[in-house]
Formats: structure tokens, C-alpha cells, sequence
């Protein structure tokens, strides 16, 4: 049996960056491929079907901080294997929904079983399998996982030429049974000769917080909250509007072209950190993370329609994007320690998704009323709120951090 301070090994980060493409691409991202005929079916106007996922998501949002509870007292394989069999259900609830009401339940019964199998369990399994590089494992996750909108946007569109949506979900609710929960079931194993996550050994590590300031403690961690909670409104109102915003600036195909620059920005963010980026502290990072995404809104401001311009603000935007999902993961651990990990890192995951649940419709009713640079201009003063907030923590959250 391995002692608690070991590496997470390669073979389990691996395991975990499949059902993260499996999770994010099956319960995410082959939406937007899905909902027109969805939305012809059940005969609703697109928007609603949309509005419908954003109800999912922030009722998600909601249960965010339970799931890393959970992952905490009994283990985030365990939590992300019984995640496997409810995605899988949920999925094939969706498939054989007869009616509107209950496609919506099945819906939100996705999203919200997305929160036991995505980004912020899965973070804490790291954690808990390999406690030492944790960080370093974290950005390894999100560099495999960030190929999962890259594959599965064809791989739905290629599926959906050969089956209806409701075919289309009864597959990936196959995939999850089949390939996600036997690697969490695994993952739950592995842990357990590893680390205990619940009493025992966990709680018997000495507090890396000053227990004499918990107004303090209090203090950042609402801080970091309200950071993750403006980054994830800015990213979710940017990324579904991306090709109607360029578009409105007169970019026309220049402006599509322009797009998908967004997801190798991504993951070029993922790449650089992962080389260079290892003795930089974690908020650090964070602070660079909202700058380049007030320097993208600032460049998109200060060059549209120059399609030079507008590239830089995708490839921006991309590499904000992702330094963003990996300080989603490592800020919390760097600042507060392993005790307590999931319960706070899902805080974190539900600040991001509720803010990220209604921006998409924020920001057309903003585009609607302010006019385009109007609305970006508030997204770009958002986006100086963040660099202050996260400047902000950086200083305060120093004496916090467990090691330099």
C-alpha cells in the first residue's frame, strides 16, 4: 500500500482526462449540435431550449458545493462512479422524454449529475489519489480534457447524420456505463490505498490556515468566489455569443475563420503553463488569467473589424479561457491546503456555473440596449473588477498558503 504523500500516476490522469471528453462532450457540449431538432420536435423556439439548459445549469450551480462535500467524506471516485450511472440515466431520461416538461427534467437531471463527474470532482480525485504535484497533475487533466469541444462537436454533428438526437443521447448514455464508470470505479480503488478522504488521516493534518482569523479566511474565500464568479460570466457570455458578436462587427466569414482560434488558444494556455509555468504561484496566475481577457475585450474594442485585431481577441481570449479552468482547480488547494478541498473547490465550480447559467442571456439583452460596444465595455470594466479582485487576494492570501 502506498503512503498518502504520493504522485497521482500518470495511467490515472490519463483515465480521468477520458471521461472529462466523455463527460464534458456528452453533457455539454453536443447540445448545441442537438437542440434545433430538439427544438423542432418538441416544437419550441430555439432560445427556449437554450433557456432551458441555462435553468439546468444553474440549478447545477446549486448543487455544486454538495457534490464536493460528498467527494471529501466518501471519496470523489465513488462520487464521480455513482455520477457515471446517473449521467447515463439522465441522458437516456432525455432520449425517451416524451413532452416538453419532461425533456426540461431530464435537462436539468443532466446538469445536475454533471456536477459528481466533471472539472471539480474531478480535481479532488487528484488530489486524493496523489497529493504531491497536484497542480501539475490539475493542468495535465485540463490539457487532455480541453480537446473535448475539438472532438466531439464533429463527432456528434458525423453521429447525428446517422441517427436522430434522441439515438444520438441513448449512445452517450452507453458511453458513460460502458467507459466513464468502470474508470471511476477504478479511480475510487486506486484512493483508496492511497489517501483517506473522509476521517482518519485527513483530519489529522495540521490546519494550513491561521485558526486565530477566520474573518480573515472568510474574507478570501468570498473573494475568490466573487473572482470565479465574474470570470465565469465574462467567458460564458463571450464564448455562446462568439460568432454572432463577430459577425454584428461586420467580420462575416473573416469572423468564423477568426472563432476557431479560440479552442487552440486554449489549449496553447495549458501547454505554456505546464513548461513554464511551475514555480509561479497560483494567484499569480489568476491575476494574469483576468488580464488577458480585459486585454482581449480592450483589443476588440480598440480594432474591430480589423480582422487582425479580432484574431488576437480570440487567441486572447482563448488563453484567459484556459488559464481560468486550471486556477478553478489549483488557486483553492494552493490557498487553503488539502483539508476541506472538494467542499471548497465546488464552491468555486458553483460561483463560475451560476453566473455562467444566465450571462449568455444577460449579454444579448445588454447588446440589445447598450448597443455591442456598450456591452463590451461592460464586460471589459467586469473584467478589470476581476484583475482587482484576484490582485487583491493574491496579497491577502500569501500568509495562507502552506508553502511558498
Amino acid at each position: 500500500m502506498h503512503g498518502p504523500e504520493t504522485k497521482a500516476p500518470a495511467s490515472a490522469i490519463w483515465a480521468l482526462g477520458v471521461t472529462q471528453i466523455l463527460g464534458y462532450g456528452t453533457l455539454y457540449y453536443s447540445f448545441a449540435i442537438l437542440a434545433p431538432d430538439m427544438a423542432q420536435e418538441f416544437g419550441l423556439p430555439q432560445q427556449w431550449v437554450f433557456g432551458a439548459l441555462s435553468l439546468a445549469l444553474f440549478l447545477g450551480s446549486l448543487l455544486a458545493p454538495t457534490a464536493g462535500r460528498l467527494a471529501d467524506r466518501h471519496g470523489a471516485g465513488r462520487v464521480m462512479a455513482f455520477g457515471s450511472v446517473a449521467a447515463a440515466l439522465a441522458l437516456a431520461a432525455c432520449a425517451v422524454a416524451p413532452g416538453r416538461f419532461s425533456f426540461v427534467a431530464a435537462l436539468v437531471a443532466m446538469e445536475l449529475a454533471s456536477c459528481f463527474v466533471l472539472y471539480a470532482t474531478a480535481f479532488v480525485a487528484i488530489v486524493q489519489i496523489g497529493p504531491v504535484g497536484a497542480q501539475r497533475s490539475i493542468t495535465h487533466l485540463t490539457l487532455i480534457a480541453g480537446f473535448a469541444s475539438t472532438l466531439f462537436w464533429p463527432l456528434t454533428s458525423f453521429l447525428h447524420n446517422h441517427l436522430d438526437w434522441r439515438e444520438v443521447y441513448l449512445v452517450f448514455a452507453v458511453a458513460n456505463l460502458l467507459v466513464c464508470l468502470p474508470i471511476h470505479a477504478w479511480l475510487a480503488t486506486l484512493a483508496a490505498g492511497r489517501t483517506a478522504p473522509a476521517a482518519g488521516r485527513a483530519n489529522a493534518e495540521a490546519p494550513v490556515t491561521p485558526p486565530h482569523d477566520p474573518a480573515r479566511i472568510r474574507l478570501v474565500f468570498l473573494m475568490m468566489m466573487a473572482g470565479f464568479a465574474v470570470e465565469g460570466f465574462i467567458l460564458s457570455a463571450v464564448s455562446l455569443h462568439m460568432v454572432p458578436l463577430l459577425t454584428a462587427l461586420g467580420m462575416g466569414t473573416a469572423g468564423v475563420a477568426a472563432s476557431t482560434l479560440f479552442g487552440p488558444a486554449q489549449v496553447a494556455s495549458r501547454l505554456i503553463n505546464m513548461v513554464f509555468g511551475g514555480r509561479l504561484r497560483q494567484s499569480v496566475l489568476a491575476v494574469i488569467a483576468a488580464g488577458l481577457i480585459a486585454a482581449a475585450l480592450a483589443t476588440m474594442l480598440a480594432t474591430s473589424p480589423m480582422v487582425v485585431g479580432i484574431a488576437a481577441f480570440v487567441v486572447l481570449f482563448g488563453l484567459g479561457s484556459g488559464l481560468t479552468s486550471i486556477v478553478g482547480g489549483t488557486l483553492p488547494l494552493e490557498v487553503f491546503g488539502r483539508k476541506g478541498y472538494g467542499h471548497r473547490v465546488g464552491w468555486m465550480s458553483a460561483a463560475r456555473q451560476f453566473t455562467s447559467a444566465f450571462a449568455p442571456f444577460a449579454f444579448a439583452m445588454m447588446m440589445s440596449g447598450l448597443t455591442i460596444p456598450g456591452a463590451l465595455i461592460v464586460l471589459a470594466c467586469l473584467a478589470i473588477t476581476g484583475i482587482v479582485v484576484f490582485g487583491a487576494l493574491s496579497v491577502l492570501a500569501r500568509p495562507l498558503s502552506p508553502h511558498p
